[in-house]
């Protein structure tokens, strides 16, 4: 936890229990993108007291100390990780929220390519695919309907 304290007061921010207890979340979680909920009920689940408010100033934060990195997928929900200082795209599938993480070194130098024939200086890009993951119904249609996105009958 000493490494934490650290890196906490690196960034500028005091190292209280809330931050220290999110931080570690995100450290030891199999689940690397994770909204504000995840991480509350994961506190739950350890009996911590730390309300929903506090976990959401927490990310907040953690984003502009550049700790965390925010994404807004298709489900409206600010989805988090960690900033680990390497570049890389996602892929989400639309039935189950699933994301998956990708780097691929052509797509990175080919969009550097076009930015640079354009006259841009490139300081970072998101690619974000969308599609139905490996395993779940017929995913070589992409006809399946996208997670959190469904109709009730006879609407």
């Amino acid at each position: 936890m000493t490494s934490n304290i650290e890196e906490l007061k690196s960034t500028g921010l005091k190292a209280t229990l809330p931050r220290l207890k999110i931080l570690e979340i995100f450290q030891k979680a199999e689940q690397r993108h994770m909204t504000a909920e995840d991480v509350y009920r994961i506190l739950l689940d350890e009996r911590s007291d730390i309300g929903l408010a506090t976990v959401y100033r927490v990310l907040t934060q953690f984003e502009q100390a550049g700790i965390l990195d925010r994404r807004n997928f298709e489900s409206g929900k600010a989805i988090y990780e960690l900033n680990e200082g390497q570049p890389h795209d996602h892929m989400v599938c639309t039935v189950t929220g699933k994301v998956e993480e990708f780097y691929d070194a052509e797509i990175d130098r080919r969009l550097k390519e076009i930015a640079e024939e354009r006259g841009w200086v490139v300081h970072g890009h998101a690619i974000t695919i969308y599609g139905v993951s490996p395993g779940v119904g017929n995913n070589k249609s992409g006809a399946a309907k996208p997670a959190g996105k469904s109709k009730k009958a006879g609407a």
